[in-house]
């Protein structure tokens, strides 16, 4: 919700038009005491206004917060980016006079003709956590850092994930997403090649199938709802000194199911090893089991178990893909995809048992 003024839309106007407004009238919404009280998302209001001598009227409009991919509010930014350029491409379509925002203090902000956007993050000091998994898998053997190392991260998932939130329906978005984005399943599934030889016929089609059901397994799960990162994997996570540590590139939401985070992490023990041993062995099992033992130890979440499934296999899809991984081993991703077919199947997943699941 949105306190607008008079003198807002007037200063707005004026910045754009690079001239002085008069604005002759307001229309759509209760106007009290020069203020436009209550102002939603998703009203618009009309505006009669007077520059150069020369009478307009203008529509300002917004999205309203709703559930049908429109719960954040990238999601809504997202939209009206678009229409400022699309409306204007079609014929006898309304045309988008302005874009902007409402800054927190109800400001109106222009936003000139963009054609790109960007974000400038602070500059992260360290070394990529893959690197250690990288030197992990070519010794072959554990320091007691790695192991505290992995110990951190689990806590670090386990306190994020104690805040829940109450708007349950984003964990609908959630799953949704991780089934349909184009980011996520049914993008990577779109980017196999049709004629990959570790593949057999119809096998994406028939994985697909399958998520269909998890979907609406985990529709059940609403309660689960939690702080998430997002994409809690090596290559967004620098470590310096011992166990001091920054994360990079959240994504896609700031609530959603813990499990997307522990799959995410857990998934490169079982990876890494996979290249060297072909199965989970030696000091990745090290890793695997005290990440999962030090995550349930702090949260209790055995719950977790029953609905990592389908986060699990949009994880293996990232690692076993050839646009991801060109050079891997065939047989290394026939063992992934041996995976994402066992643990669909499965009803608990058993992180101890977890070589079974490759057979």
């Amino acid at each position: 919700m949105v306190d607008l003024s008079y003198e807002a839309i007037k200063k707005y106007l004026n910045e754009v038009y690079k001239e002085k407004v008069e604005i002759l009238n307001i229309e759509g919404v209760k106007v009290e005491k020069g203020s436009i009280k209550g102002y939603g998302y998703g009203l618009p209001i009309i505006i009669t206004y007077k520059v150069k001598d020369e009478i307009k009227k203008a529509v300002l409009e917004t999205m309203k917060k709703d559930t049908f991919g429109h719960d954040f509010m990238h999601d809504r930014a997202a939209i009206m980016i678009w229409s400022s350029k699309s409306y204007n491409q079609l014929p006898k379509h309304a045309k988008v006079i302005f874009l902007g925002y409402f800054d927190s203090s109800g400001n109106l902000i222009p936003v000139y003709d963009p054609e790109e956007f960007f974000i400038i993050v602070e500059f992260i000091e360290g070394e990529l956590y893959f690197k250690d998994l990288e030197r992990i898998k070519n010794e072959g053997k554990l320091t007691e850092l790695d192991v505290n190392r992995c110990k951190v991260l689990a806590e670090y998932l386990a306190n994020i994930h104690s805040v829940k939130y109450p708007e349950q329906e984003l964990y609908i978005r959630r799953v949704r997403d991780l089934i349909g984005h184009g980011e996520c399943i049914m993008g990577l599934i779109d980017n196999y090649p049709k004629d990959a030889e570790f593949l057999e016929k119809d096998e994406l089609k028939n994985i697909e199938k399958n998520l269909i059901e998890w979907r609406w397994k985990l529709k059940e799960y609403k309660h689960r709802l939690s702080v998430v990162h997002g994409d809690f994997h090596p290559w967004n996570v620098f470590f310096r000194q011992g166990l001091d540590f920054t994360v990079s590139d959240r994504s896609r939401g700031d609530y959603g199911e813990p499990a997307d985070d522990v799959s995410a992490m857990t998934i490169n023990y079982l990876f890494f090893s996979i290249q060297k041993w072909y199965k989970l062995h030696g000091p990745f099992e090290t890793l695997w089991n005290t990440f999962f033992e030090t995550y349930l130890n702090l949260t209790k979440d055995n719950e977790v178990f029953e609905v990592i499934q389908p986060f699990f296999v949009w994880r293996a899809l990232v690692v076993a893909s050839p646009i991801w991984y060109p050079n891997l081993d065939v047989k290394v991703r026939r063992i992934l995809f041996n995976f994402i077919h066992n643990i669909l199947n499965t009803k608990t997943f058993n992180y101890k048992e977890i070589n079974e699941y490759l057979k």
